[in-house]
């Protein structure tokens, strides 16, 4: 159906392979499937995501950078962009299987930035590799994350009563100011675990429509089951056609508090309980932060590391607790 399994059905299926219980599934020379060919699927999907974007509004006139990154949407994004009636400034729209997030998308915008600026754009789009997530820069060529988009979005889909149950979905690691932003509007914020599978997760299970990422997943439930980026750009740039206004005033309405982020390697895993020193200079920091601010450490999913994010309103203060916890990291573990 479109949607990511959740983790206990990838757990049962991981341990029926390994106990060789689905051996006997496995295809035979004689039974191997069949693939099929859809030659026309870029065509198909340029129909699709053009569709998201509201009838009444174009991009006529408008000139957007796009940053491919050398992935998978080097062809569609910028087709899609152009069809809605954009000039399109494409930039990394020439991969060689090599050159995919090779500084540039949306882990590396600076370059996209300074386009926007010597072609006067109103925007710069930049996807990542797979195209799943979006980072985009506003006309004075300013860096705009995923919360500051999911705020704007929120805001207008609010007003258009679009905003199911008044609620947006974010994970831990988005800023406290999308909280803030959002209370301001009489709406409110539910937080999931790091990963766009568990906003989607919590999307379905509470029927909320919209969430997603800092870094930039963003899901509109009403019109893709996981993050698009192209999907997620098209939503903003309809924002701005909607309120006539431009990026850099539009996302005024996110006042970010500040984050210092740290990643440290370590030998080996062990439970934060188990770990007294450290635990104890994570609840310092908590009670020296108070109500204006929060500490996250967790173990990243995909490497050997610890995570932690101090935030609070003092961005010193959220430096010295994040050494302070990273040293005690260090000590256990490194």
């Amino acid at each position: 159906d479109g949607f990511k399994l959740p983790d206990e059905v990838e757990a049962r299926i991981e341990d029926l392979i390994f106990r060789h219980k689905i051996d006997h599934l496995r295809p035979t020379a004689t039974k191997v499937g069949k693939a099929t060919r859809i030659d026309d699927s870029q065509g198909r999907y340029i129909v699709f995501l053009k569709n998201t974007f509201p009838k009444d509004l174009s991009l006529d006139g408008l000139t957007v950078v796009v940053d491919c990154a050398n992935g998978a949407a080097y062809k569609t994004a910028p087709a899609v962009f152009e069809e809605l009636g954009a000039k399109v400034i494409p930039l990394n729209v020439q991969p060689d299987g090599k050159n995919i997030n090779a500084k540039c998308g949306a882990l590396h915008p600076e370059a996209m930035a300074k386009a926007v600026v010597k072609h006067g754009a109103i925007i710069g789009i930049a996807l990542d590799g797979d195209a799943d997530r979006v980072i985009v820069v506003d006309e004075k060529g300013e860096t705009v994350d995923g919360d500051a988009i999911m705020a704007i979005c929120a805001k207008d889909l609010l007003a258009q009563k679009k905003l199911a149950k008044k609620t947006l979905v974010a994970t831990v690691m988005s800023n406290m100011g999308l909280e803030v932003a959002m209370a301001g509007l009489g709406a409110k914020v539910v937080r999931t675990k790091v990963g766009d599978r568990y906003v989607v997760e919590a999307m379905r299970k509470s029927g909320y429509t919209f969430g997603g990422e800092q870094s930039g997943h963003l899901i509109f439930l009403d019109h893709a089951t996981t993050g698009d980026g192209v999907i997620a750009a098209l939503g903003l740039l309809a924002v701005m056609q909607r309120s006539g206004r431009p990026l850099s005033e539009l996302k005024t309405l996110f006042d970010a508090f500040p984050q210092t982020q740290v990643s440290v390697p370590i030998r080996l895993r062990r439970e934060l309980t188990e770990l007294p020193k450290v635990t104890r200079a994570i609840r310092a920091a908590e009670q020296a932060l108070g109500k204006d601010g929060r500490v996250l450490v967790r173990f990243s999913g995909t490497e050997l590391k610890v995570r932690v994010l101090v935030e609070g309103s003092d961005k010193k203060a959220n430096e010295a607790h994040a050494q302070s916890i990273v040293a005690e990291l260090k000590r256990a573990l490194g």
